[in-house]
């Protein structure tokens, strides 16, 4: 399924992409005056995409990981993996003195010469890893496979590290691997230290409904939601069958972005709410519910599953799925360690800034799901098409509100991400889930980013978890983030 994009999202892209192009000018400055011989780009993708394949693995199982958590940590490794690598790539600037990388304190390398850097890239994703899922517990049920617990996480992370380090040790001897791995240390420690400071983000997978009245900050969803009998707000967000206590990382909005100031932390006002046969909201929760009754079309379904990575345990969440598909893009490029961590790093910045403006703009508006709206309304057997094969729960709707879409915002986001690094003009198959058994995970194949990224929008309909408006606006607002990040000055 394929859609066409329009004029202006279009002319979203273009402006993007003539910001990011006019950073571009080649420059042969060498780290503190050095010759700088050793070349980043004459290493290998593969440090990266290993780590990249075991924090799918981790964050498929890792509890209260999604949405947020999962983005933020791929943010701070992405940061840390660059500045890691930069001295390294002389016609690449470093970010840390930039004014949303205040206080990251990332250390000065003295001779680029000494580092191996795929051994410093390996200490450096072990140390963050082991730190960003130090207190994760993990999703369990009868079915699938799954991480056993926090220890046996933990235990993968640093199985992963012995594995590479036995195979840079003799790559780089020594000397170098030990320089390396001090090198690749400090700066981990510097980027762990500066993520500590955002209170907000920090361990908050702990406390993902933000609902405990004894902690700060408290969230009372009730006060927004329900009118003084206790009853609904018509066109207001509230629980449903998915986390029924309240809504996930209602707090969210403020945690550190980093090419995202606070006037760009919110998206443009939803529909109007109105139960009339001839309003536009009616007509999109109409549309919802006759695509998913009585049951999808094959396509539609298709779609709607191969996209959907809602659900602990089945999959790795929305926003890693980006990541999913550039280790692919890696894999077919044969890309070298240049490329792949600059395409890492602004992967990662723009899957952070989306987390951050997409559910500071949830939060904002709270605008009701078509859940709320079909069986009010229309029809009050309706139930979403999203079932959690290993618990056995039916007609699931995600747990915060629906405006704007978060898949849509990462979707747009990550797929301009990719073109910002590779053209938008590309050909995929997106084996994300081949072979899978549980939903239609069959590979779909694209011939332009921009194209993957909008189906992953608009697969939310025919699942029934958002109407057509909140993925119309999560495309063209994930595209904006991933331009200003893109637009960043990454290159001399």
């Amino acid at each position: 399924m394929h859609y066409r994009i329009n004029k202006i999202t279009a002319l979203i892209f273009v402006f993007g992409m003539a910001l990011f192009t006019n950073g571009c000018k080649k420059d042969n400055d060498t780290s503190n005056g050095n010759s700088n011989t050793n070349l980043v780009s004459t290493y290998s993708y593969n440090v990266i995409w290993e780590w990249n394949e075991l924090f799918l693995a981790l964050d498929k199982d890792a509890m209260g990981f999604r949405p947020g958590p999962g983005p933020r940590a791929l943010g701070y490794m992405g940061i840390a993996a660059y500045e890691i690598c930069v001295p390294g790539m002389p016609n690449f600037n470093s970010l840390k003195n930039l004014p949303s990388f205040q206080g990251s304190n990332i250390p000065e390398l003295a001779n680029a010469n000494d580092i191996h850097y795929p051994s410093a890239l390996n200490a450096a994703y072990a140390l963050l890893m082991s730190k960003m899922f130090e207190k994760v517990s993990y999703f369990q049920s009868s079915k699938g496979s799954h991480i056993a617990n926090t220890e046996a996480g933990q235990k993968l992370i640093e199985d992963l590290r012995l594995s590479l380090e036995s195979k840079y040790k003799a790559e780089a001897g020594t000397s170098k691997y030990n320089a390396s791995v001090e090198w690749g240390e400090k700066v981990a420690e510097a980027v762990w230290e500066w993520s500590k400071t955002d209170t907000y983000g920090h361990e908050a997978y702990l406390n993902p409904l933000n609902n405990d009245p004894s902690k700060t900050p408290y969230h009372n969803w009730k006060e927004a939601s329900l009118d003084a009998n206790g009853k609904r707000i018509p066109g207001k967000w509230a629980p449903t069958n998915d986390n029924p206590d309240g809504g996930m990382f209602p707090f969210w909005g403020r945690v550190r972005a980093f090419a995202t100031n606070n006037s760009q932390k919110i998206s443009r006002p939803p529909l109007p709410y109105s139960e009339s046969k001839t309003s536009q909201w009616y007509a999109n929760n109409l549309e919802v519910y006759s695509a998913t009754t009585p049951k999808a079309s094959y396509e539609d379904e298709w779609v709607a599953e191969f996209w959907s990575d809602d659900l602990f345990g089945l999959t790795f969440a929305p926003p890693p799925r980006m990541v999913a598909i550039m280790d692919q893009v890696f894999v077919n490029e044969k890309s070298n360690l240049e490329e792949a961590v600059y395409a890492n790093a602004v992967m990662g910045i723009t899957l952070n800034d989306c987390a951050v403006v997409c559910w500071n703009s949830k939060w904002h508006y709270n605008t009701e799901r078509p859940e709320h709206f079909i069986k009010d309304v229309i029809d009050p057997t309706w139930e979403s098409q999203l079932d959690h094969p290993y618990t056995g729960t039916r007609g699931v709707t995600p747990a915060f509100p629906a405006y704007p879409s978060g898949h849509s915002t990462f979707g747009g986001g990550g797929a301009f991400a990719l073109a910002a690094i590779w053209g938008d003009h590309y050909t995929i198959t997106d084996r994300c889930h081949e072979y899978r058994t549980e939903f239609i995970g069959t590979p779909r194949t694209y011939y332009n980013f921009s194209d993957l990224g909008l189906e992953d929008a608009l697969s939310r309909i025919p699942l029934g978890v958002h109407i057509r408006i909140d993925c119309v606006e999560g495309v063209r607002l994930g595209r904006e983030i991933a331009a200003r990040v893109a637009s960043l000055p990454w290159k001399k």
